[in-house]
């Protein structure tokens, strides 16, 4: 059991507070985040590369917008498919659009005084000099994945008698609380008999065992179970975050930028460095603003808790497509966005309420 567990952690012995250099501000039930090595600089920028001739989208055909509407419609069981099957297209309008997406992939350490029923693990407080928090071994998982691990710093553990039960290994069951408060037995109801025949279900008691602890009226200690004595250490919270964020150039379809932030578009430039300069030379002034602004507020928000290992940013042309079409005599529209050819109709016009029993 560690400090999560439904009992409080226990304090470490008082003449440990304060005195595992590197840990001065270690507390029971963890503090904040422990400020990283000081970082590195910039690699230096990148000249701009060559822009590439084509960064259009083709355009939709008239079949795909009609199939990925009609998939839509099925997908939808209050929706009547005759809009998607009967409509006539009148036109359509492309509003492809760009995408800049910057990813922080940072590293952030914090501790916490902890604790595990001992078991039989040697105390090690003390015997050698315990490594600093930034100084402990741990492994990153991929790159851009989130992941957290807990490791028990070495040299910091020592052994305790139990909190909880105070070295008994046993607590007071909290279902009967010491077979006071039993259950009135279920078959004689609390008689004891049925009859002049004694119930054989409580052997005449008319309170029926309680089933936590078996009649006991104490069961295992829930903090150390049972081992009497608790290994006090410092653990050290590693947590890997990936930090993204999306800017989507203003464009006038009308499709919200929540949808768009679904799908996928045509990649058109990736970088990732250990910390990146904002792009230079991009076509659309839009996108190298977004770029610059982001990654100062990344590196205003992260650096100075967390260790940046590497930053990726990319730059995407999201297909949107506006379709206008005639069912029944009237106009309506709906969007086909993204790769997947996702569709949008906020105002689809044959729909029916659905009662799901």
């Amino acid at each position: 059991m560690n400090s999560s567990a439904a009992y409080p952690p226990s304090a470490p012995p008082a003449n440990m507070f304060g005195t595992v250099p590197g840990y001065e501000g270690t507390v029971v039930g963890g503090g904040g985040y422990l400020p990283p090595p000081v970082p590195l600089e910039p690699v230096a920028p990148p000249q701009p590369g060559p822009v590439p001739d084509d960064w259009n989208i083709p355009s939709l055909s008239e079949d795909v917008a009609h199939d990925a509407f009609k998939s839509f419609a099925s997908s939808h069981c209050c929706y009547s498919k005759a809009p998607a099957n009967d409509g006539v297209i009148i036109n359509m309008e492309p509003f492809n659009t760009y995408r800049y997406r910057l990813e922080t992939f940072t590293e952030s350490r914090s501790t916490e005084w902890a604790h595990k029923p001992h078991e039989g693990e040697a105390a090690d407080f003390y015997t050698q000099t315990a490594p600093r928090p930034w100084e402990v071994q741990a492994t990153p998982p991929k790159l851009f994945t989130n992941h957290i691990e807990e490791i028990r710093v070495p040299y910091t553990s020592s052994i305790k008698e139990c909190h909880t039960c105070h070295a008994s290994g046993l607590m007071l069951c909290e279902e009967c609380k010491g077979g006071t408060e039993c259950k009135v037995c279920w078959a004689c109801n609390g008689s004891g008999g049925r009859g002049e025949e004694t119930c054989t279900h409580c052997n005449g008691t008319g309170r029926e065992r309680c089933k936590e602890c078996e009649g006991q009226d104490r069961k295992e200690c829930m903090t150390c179970k049972g081992k009497r004595q608790l290994l006090i250490y410092i653990q050290l919270k590693v947590e890997w975050t990936n930090h993204v964020v999306d800017h989507v150039v203003q464009q006038n379809s009308g499709l919200s930028n929540d949808k768009l932030r679904s799908v996928t578009g045509k990649e058109l430039f990736k970088n990732s460095q250990y910390l990146l300069y904002p792009l230079i030379g991009f076509p659309n002034p839009a996108i190298s603003e977004a770029s610059e602004r982001l990654l100062k507020e990344h590196q205003a928000t992260y650096v100075q808790t967390s260790r940046v290992l590497q930053q990726r940013h990319t730059v995407e042309l999201i297909p949107v497509t506006k379709v206008n079409y005639k069912w029944k005599g009237d106009t309506h529209i709906y969007y086909v966005y993204g790769n997947e050819n996702q569709v949008n109709a906020d105002n689809y016009p044959a729909t029916c309420c659905c009662v799901v029993m």
